[in-house]
């Protein structure tokens, strides 16, 4: 944990550093660095034989958390918005 609040650190302290400067291909160096990790995290998980096997009730309870949190904000949105209309009026 150490290790990634000090690359953390660094990396802010750097961006200080060189807030000056134009650094117009840094966009794409990130970009491209997600997909590297993404790629990396889909070896890793293909890899992993416990993961593949399970891979069908896994898939199932990050269906249904996804759709949970997706509905939750929704419903939380609505009601907020619904609350603010209400406020908005008196």
């Amino acid at each position: 944990m150490f290790t990634v609040i000090l690359v953390m650190l660094s990396g802010m302290l750097l961006g200080r550093l060189l807030r000056n400067r134009r650094m117009t291909f840094l966009p794409r160096v990130v970009m491209f660095l997600i997909w590297v990790l993404l790629f990396l995290l889909g070896v890793e998980v293909g890899a992993n034989p416990e993961i593949i096997r399970n891979l069908k009730s896994l898939g199932v309870e990050a269906f249904v958390l996804a759709v949970a949190g997706t509905l939750g904000s929704a419903v939380l949105a609505w009601a907020l918005w619904r609350y603010a209309e209400r406020s908005g009026e008196r």
